[in-house]
């Protein structure tokens, strides 16, 4: 008989592909770091380019000693940077929905 999946449950012993994936880790001393924290990071940096873009326009409309094309550079990186965003959040969401509308 299969037993039911539950995703939240947590196991104490590691299996035989952590163990593994753990003994790779470890040679190749990488830091690990979890999706909470990637994404935290990444939502970060866009935030600071939005704001670096606001900085740089700001400066320009007070008539202060700004490149034109500095400011619409920073404004470009700026909107892609959200456009990313977004666009990966909508797939997550999509991904999300798509696992809920599978039969067990």
């Amino acid at each position: 008989m299969i037993n039911k999946v539950n995703p939240f449950q947590l196991t104490t012993q590691p299996t035989q592909i952590q163990l593994k994936t753990n003994s790779l880790m470890d040679n190749t001393s990488t830091s690990k770091t979890s999706f909470a924290d990637s994404l935290k990071q990444a939502i970060n940096q866009v935030n600071q380019s939005q704001i670096e873009s606001d900085k740089m326009t700001e400066a320009l409309a007070t008539g202060k000693n700004v490149e034109l094309h500095d400011v619409m550079i920073t404004a470009q990186k700026a909107s892609v940077s959200m456009t990313l965003a977004v666009e990966v959040r909508n797939k997550a969401i999509e991904a999300y929905q798509e696992m809920m509308r599978m039969q067990v």
